[in-house]
């Protein structure tokens, strides 16, 4: 078993992003830390390039059952429940978890394709006592955000946790986050407890979710003892609107002691000049 292995969901349209992700894998990382890429079956000749020794390639029929059936258009069908159709992402998210409480390793790294890592990972800075912290942003889903509400009421109603407090409520969501594969496997073990189905098809059903909600609900609420909270592990530009040169530098510049990780968005339309240049801003910040 190794300390560490990354997870990164991915498809053709993020290829670019992905091989400036892993090349930061292969140079922030140990040398027995092997990259897992998931991506759709028809895509995977797109990622053929990087598999190795510190790459595996994963496509979605290897992660999930049988039962499911890529349509045309990106959605899945439950052979067993076939209404309502799985969404493309919720099924990304559902693999994810797969792999997570499947891989060897101690620690999970889920990385997405739009990250890029700027300091070595080093996991015990992301342990309290020998335990792996959690990524919990305090306070900071609020009222309007009604996605990540909706997200935190369907975690509760599949872990068969109270319903939640008013907001504001904290947040798990992030680019690059530490996942200890123990709770995921526990985590899996309840939704099915609680719904009487596996939890793959309860996760599945769901028209709305977020499995980094669900985990850290899962992980503050129903362990025993909940984990500590973690350091920031990404350094994060999540805006609509692109970078320009001048911008990016002021953003490297904010970087920070603690985290190991950079994400611009690929919403942001941020030229590929201009990202390039803030993570070259960010890795000399970084000392690297």
């Amino acid at each position: 078993m190794t300390e560490l292995a990354v997870i990164t969901p991915s498809w053709r349209p993020d290829a670019e992003l992905f091989a400036q992700l892993h090349r930061s894998v292969l140079e922030h990382t140990s040398d027995d830390t092997v990259h897992h890429v998931i991506v759709p079956a028809a895509h995977r000749s797109t990622f053929a390039e990087y598999a190795g020794p510190r790459c595996r390639i994963w496509t979605h029929p290897e992660l999930i059952p049988r039962r499911y059936w890529r349509m045309p258009g990106g959605v899945w069908v439950n052979a067993a429940r076939p209404w309502p159709p799985v969404r493309g992402w919720v099924m990304q998210q559902a693999a994810k978890i797969a792999a997570a409480g499947t891989i060897d390793a101690d620690v999970m790294l889920l990385a997405d394709s739009d990250a890029v890592l700027v300091r070595p990972v080093d996991t015990g800075r992301f342990k309290v006592d020998g335990r792996l912290s959690l990524m919990r942003e305090d306070k900071a889903v609020t009222a309007e955000m009604e996605r990540h509400v909706l997200w935190h009421r369907v975690a509760r109603e599949l872990l068969g946790l109270p319903a939640a407090p008013p907001p504001p409520l904290p947040d798990y969501v992030g680019p690059l986050v530490f996942w200890d594969p123990a709770v995921v496997r526990a985590m899996q073990a309840r939704i099915s407890e609680t719904t009487g189905r596996s939890w793959l098809d309860a996760f599945t059903s769901q028209l709305h979710i977020s499995e980094f909600i669900v985990y850290g609900v899962f992980a503050d609420e129903a362990l025993e003892t909940p984990p500590a909270p973690s350091p920031p592990a990404c350094h994060n530009w999540y805006e609509r609107t692109p970078l320009d040169h001048g911008s990016a530098a002021a953003f490297a510049d904010r970087l920070g002691p603690d985290p190991i990780g950079v994400m611009i968005s690929s919403h942001s339309d941020t030229p590929p000049d201009v990202r390039r240049a803030a993570i070259e801003h960010c890795l000399r910040a970084a000392g690297g």
